[in-house]
């Protein structure tokens, strides 16, 4: 069974569901690729999806493991190339941790570990940057 379903809605403009939960997302083309960049482009989705995936592997080593992750955020910036075919060139992400103290250097390095072994990041092109700090 399909997990989702997407829809062409014109203007450079998809709709996708998420079956399972009906949750809807809106992509909209980059203003610097013809669009009006009034949703995520679908390059967007890839960048937030490396983050949140790393965020969700992190999730899961802090909850077997006890580490206080609450308030973890992150900061995302995409590179496109500049020349053709256009492609995502580099994906910088900054993860700042709220209240650093709650953590031991074991835990630090457990989490950033962590990180690099989520599924998005091991299943991007090796062209692609994978630029990832910790602030924690």
């Amino acid at each position: 069974m399909y997990q989702l379903t997407a829809e062409y809605i014109g203007g450079l403009r998809t709709n996708g569901v998420h079956v399972k939960s009906g949750n809807t997302l809106i992509t909209d083309a980059p203003t610097d690729n013809n669009g009006k960049g009034e949703a995520y482009s679908p390059t967007d989705l890839v960048c937030a999806a490396l983050c949140n995936c790393m965020m969700t592997i992190m999730g899961i080593v802090s909850d077997r493991d006890a580490i206080s992750l609450a308030g973890l955020k992150a900061a995302i910036e995409k590179t496109m190339t500049s020349e053709l075919p256009r492609k995502i060139a580099k994906i910088k992400i900054e993860f700042t941790h709220p209240n650093p103290t709650l953590l031991t250097q074991k835990d630090k390095d457990v989490l950033k570990r962590s990180a690099f072994t989520c599924p998005v990041a091991l299943s991007l092109h090796p062209e692609i940057v994978q630029d990832i700090s910790f602030n924690f």
